[in-house]
């Protein structure tokens, strides 16, 4: 669980503690030009950095692309709806059967469990078909992009441009035909030209690593991915519990992972009815929708997924999604599904009475992660209320009163 905070930590600022935006200075042009010592003392060579970035424009898409975001903004029932939709599902477990000596078999060699790497395809490309559709773009001019606009993780968007320009240098594709999405992730389950860089695995011997076209290579290259960053063969991602009355909610603490015998000490019991079969496995308590919702709690392996991507609703998206894919049903408990929620004003003057009131030190983006909510459920613990951290409208409304 350290190695894994570790990572966690490091997506943190990455993806929220970046210098607020700049915007660009000269030419797109005059930036090429000037990027290119960069790349070529990073190790791209000069006829290829020429060759990818001749005649190159920016994308106009890619500022408004940049500010929308679904898996920070969306309340995360909607985001399930959407993501694990009965649709998807059928169709998950069509391509799997399809597939199915293929993921037998990756899930052998890397111990991943294959319905994890299918619940990935099917979130980021929607098992492959994305990769077909307008929405998929050459890399290399969606990063050079990024980096023209300087959109708040400069350091992040250059060192990826220069992979993707590695990647070119590499082949077996060109700067025309390395494509992916409009942040650079590349291929059936989506992973960035560092990543390729450093795990990119042929999966189907042909002695390349191509993981747009072939979904051996993507497959292999996720699971060994998946590997790096710590994943435990044959370790569930967590299980829907219920906690009993009277719980403290401030025992819903990420940083501290407790064994599974500490949380069945309090009361706490898996919706399925049965035992956890190894009370030693340490876990958090995960409530992302507040007293009313459902809760969980989560293994070594859920933090895994928020490595592949750091949002949460992503992450219990792909873990319900494999679930369902098994043969799960939904969840047991519902969702608040009536909830308002604050906008982005309100949610950065969450942050900020928090800071006024000494709970939470940083910046106020209006990103409301595990960090924020900890902080407002002490706010709750210390007025005598139920602390589940549910950042709601209610929950702007009593910290705007407490801090006037």
């Amino acid at each position: 669980m350290r190695h894994l905070r570790a990572v966690v930590s490091a997506l943190v600022i990455a993806c929220l503690a970046g210098p607020a935006a700049a915007a660009p200075s000269g030419s797109f042009a005059d930036f090429l030009k000037g990027f290119e010592a960069k790349a070529v003392a990073a190790g791209v060579a000069p006829a290829v950095y020429e060759r990818a970035t001749a005649g190159l424009t920016p994308d106009p898409k890619i500022p408004a692309l940049v500010t929308t975001q679904p898996e920070f903004a969306t309340p995360i029932w909607d985001y399930l709806d959407k993501h694990v939709s009965e649709s998807r599902v059928s169709r998950g477990k069509a391509a799997m059967a399809a597939n199915a000596a293929l993921f037998a078999a990756t899930g052998k060699k890397y111990g991943v469990d294959p319905a994890i790497l299918a619940a990935v395809w099917g979130m980021e490309t929607d098992y492959g078909s994305v990769l077909n559709s307008g929405l998929i773009r050459p890399i290399v001019r969606s990063l050079a992009t990024l980096c023209y606009e300087k959109r708040g993780r400069v350091a992040v968007d250059e060192e990826q441009f220069i992979a993707a320009l590695k990647l070119v240098q590499r082949g077996p594709l060109d700067a025309q035909h390395l494509v992916g999405s409009w942040a650079g992730a590349i291929g059936h389950l989506q992973v960035d030209p560092t990543t390729v860089l450093r795990y990119g695995t042929d999966g189907d011997g042909d002695g390349k690593v191509d993981l747009q076209h072939s979904l051996a290579d993507a497959l292999a290259t996720s699971a060994v991915y998946l590997g790096k960053l710590g994943y435990r063969p044959g370790l569930d991602w967590g299980y829907e519990v219920r906690l009993p009355p009277g719980f403290d909610y401030l025992l819903a603490d990420r940083q501290n992972p407790r064994p599974l015998k500490f949380f069945v000490d309090h009361g706490v019991k898996r919706v399925s009815g049965k035992p956890f079969s190894d009370q030693s496995l340490t876990a958090f308590l995960y409530v992302p929708a507040g007293k009313d919702g459902p809760k969980f709690l989560m293994t070594a392996n859920y933090l895994v997924l928020k490595g592949y991507n750091f949002s949460d609703s992503y992450a219990l998206a792909v873990a319900h999604l494999a679930d369902r894919l098994k043969g799960a049903d939904d969840f047991a408990t519902t969702w608040p599904r009536g909830t308002k929620f604050p906008d982005l004003e309100q949610r950065q003057a969450i942050q900020e009475a928090l800071n006024k009131l000494g709970l939470l030190k940083g910046s106020s983006d209006g990103r409301l992660g595990p960090v924020t909510q900890q902080a407002y459920a002490k706010f709750q613990a210390k007025r005598g209320e139920v602390a589940d951290g549910f950042l709601t409208l209610s929950a702007y409304q009593e910290l705007m009163a407490a801090t006037k």
